[in-house]
């Protein structure tokens, strides 16, 4: 019925479901770099999942902010070679299918928001903080609408000077990749007992304050190697800080870990292309 995937930096993650409410087990790669060898892997594993059954549409997330249209990928650091590919037009020529597409952050979300630790809340910040740092609204059960999406880890966060060349973004201060440009080393390298993961505590709690103060939700949902691995950013010192810089507001959104996993956005493809085919 619903073929889906979760294009991450540097993992894919692809599932079949043949009825519409759950999906079988993933099948999980590398991430090509190349956008026509991704599309040919893709589709040849969504062939070999779908095992002769019918494939209704092709449903999942990418990893960059998307066109209006949702068509091609307009920013993509971790991709660079999908950037302004028709990656919607040829996967559906491959696959002979439907195909809609969402940013993977925001899938991931919209997972947490229906099945994990946003379940029973009206409006759901999802925050995953892992190579990169993405996010999505979700309101009513729905990504929130946007012309290119949502992309709260851009948010500057420092601008000491004048310069236009200093401005910093969340991104660039807590993700993985940053901290293996400042270290040299990955993040899972680098003990808990280390100050540094209380410092970036501090930052991404100065981001959440921005976050809560644009989308005032009801929750937080923090996600993400970043936020559940082993070493990660302690959850109760971001509270800690979020209480001394979340000023405006008596109390601040409440915080919660994701709970579903590496398999998050493809629970969101699932929910997602329900919403996609009415009507279709």
């Amino acid at each position: 019925m619903f073929a889906l995937f979760d294009i991450g930096g540097t993992k894919t993650r692809i599932a079949f479901s043949s009825d519409g409410e759950i999906f079988e087990e993933p099948v999980i790669i590398e991430t090509p770099q190349t956008f026509e060898e991704g599309i040919e892997v893709i589709a040849r594993t969504v062939k070999d999942l779908s095992k002769g059954r019918e494939v209704r549409a092709v449903v999942g997330g990418i990893a960059g902010p998307l066109n209006q249209l949702r068509t091609e990928l307009v920013r993509a650091p971790h991709l660079q070679n999908w950037v302004g590919r028709p990656i919607q037009k040829a996967l559906s020529e491959s696959v002979e299918a439907r195909v809609f597409l969402q940013n993977d952050s925001a899938l991931v979300g919209l997972g947490e928001a229906r099945f994990g630790a946003g379940n029973g809340n009206t409006i759901v910040a999802y925050i995953t903080v892992s190579t990169g740092v993405g996010g999505v609204r979700i309101v009513d059960g729905q990504i929130d609408r946007g012309q290119f999406g949502f992309e709260p880890g851009h948010q500057i966060i420092n601008a000491n000077d004048n310069s236009d060349d200093a401005l910093i973004d969340l991104d660039g201060t807590i993700s993985g990749e940053a901290i293996e440009r400042r270290f040299g080393k990955k993040p899972y390298e680098i003990s808990q007992s280390d100050a540094l993961w209380d410092e970036l505590a501090r930052w991404l709690a100065i981001g959440l304050a921005n976050t809560i103060v644009h989308w005032s939700p009801d929750v937080v949902v923090l996600g993400g190697s970043m936020m559940v691995g082993d070493p990660k950013i302690p959850i109760e010192n971001v509270r800690k800080h979020l209480e001394v810089v979340l000023k405006i507001f008596p109390e601040h959104s409440p915080l919660a870990l994701a709970t579903l996993g590496a398999v998050g956005g493809l629970h969101g493809a699932l929910a997602y292309a329900k919403t996609a085919l009415v009507g279709k």
